[in-house]
């Protein structure tokens, strides 16, 4: 063989090895790929519900929200930052902040977008605070289509402001609802449901479901075991207090909590009060009574108190809802709950 043919054969044998090598890292490299996609898919865990907050709930955890009577930035852009949220679910506030219900759809596709959570959800849970007061049936009957407007964009709940009356109640319950559920029809007064089916396709492209499915899944829990909708009632004034034990008796509601400012303001209480206390607790009781999930988690633990105590004492009274991501994190280390959060 001469000199130029082994030369010549060297180097095609260069190349050859080279382009193994090449190969070989490639196929490492997708191999790792591979097992980091597989990995992470994995470790995504599969939700049992659409409804994050119902399904803590459901296995006796505590639930923690953030939001502000300010209002939220109703934006695609701020959808798409808050499905990162530290919190169990949004508190979505209309009541004091404008009604926008462009604002809350395009934040609601950007919640979307960005998912699903580290829980896998394909949305945090997002609850309404709407203007409609719950002074009267009437006046609640009469501004139903803002409940209508606020499901369709794929809501999760509402929480009903000033519920003052029984009537008002059910007439908020029979608002969300479908027709033909037969949860609760006939107990307390309740009727069946008059929400129209308009709406029903946009909410279920953020739930990520049919339509159909949507129509199924889209009703009051705990009411319906399988519902995903929650609804609550804000008792805040002494007219409402004065009927607590009749509106918290309602089928369809969840969850609430006593508007400790407003009352204080309606009942014109000073700065500690003790009789401001003994109102919250009455409420407290009434809705404890009645299985309702309600919001004190953590409450007298701040500024200078002792928060562990304080979560502690109010979780052991019954209460199962909290607000900030401080005492959503002793909260949840105090009940074990399991990650991710």
């Amino acid at each position: 063989m001469s000199l130029y043919t082994k030369k010549r054969r060297r180097a095609y044998n260069n190349v050859r090895m080279k382009n193994l090598v090449k190969f070989t890292c490639c196929l490492a490299a997708c191999a790792c790929l591979f097992l980091w996609a597989a990995t992470t898919v994995a470790q995504t865990p599969k939700p049992k519900r659409i409804n994050r907050a119902i399904e803590l709930l459901e296995q006796g955890q505590p639930i923690y929200y953030t939001g502000s009577h300010s209002g939220t930035n109703g934006t695609f852009e701020q959808g798409k930052e808050d499905a990162g949220t530290w919190a169990d679910y949004i508190s979505y506030d209309m009541e004091a902040a404008p009604y926008d219900i462009n604002g809350l759809t395009a934040y609601m596709k950007g919640l979307a977008a960005a998912g699903p959570t580290r829980t896998g959800h394909g949305t945090p849970a997002v609850i309404v605070n709407v203007p409609v007061r719950g002074t009267d049936e009437a006046t609640v009957r009469a501004n139903s289509w803002m409940f209508e407007q606020v499901l369709a964009t794929g809501v999760h709940g509402i929480l009903l402001c000033h519920a003052t009356t029984a009537g008002a109640v059910r007439a908020f319950v029979e608002a969300v609802r479908y027709p033909n559920r037969e949860q609760g029809v006939g107990q307390q007064g309740l009727q069946e449901g008059r929400r129209g089916a308009h709406g029903a396709e946009t909410a279920a492209k953020i739930w990520g479901v049919s339509t159909a499915e949507y129509l199924q899944k889209a009703d009051v829990w705990p009411l319906n075991p399988n519902g995903e909708i929650m609804l609550g009632l804000k008792i805040e004034d002494k007219f409402g207090y004065a009927n607590v034990n009749e509106m918290v008796k309602i089928p369809g509601i969840s969850f609430g909590e006593g508007g400790p400012g407003d009352m204080a303001l309606s009942f014109g209480f000073t700065q500690g009060d003790a009789k401001a206390k003994e109102v919250q607790d009455k409420i407290f009781a009434a809705a404890k009574a009645q299985h309702l999930y309600w919001l004190g988690v953590g409450a007298g633990g701040g500024r200078g108190g002792n928060l562990e105590a304080a979560i502690e004492s109010t979780i052991k009274e019954g209460h199962m809802i909290g607000s900030g991501e401080e005492i959503a994190a002793a909260g949840r280390k105090y009940t074990k709950r399991p990650l991710p959060y």
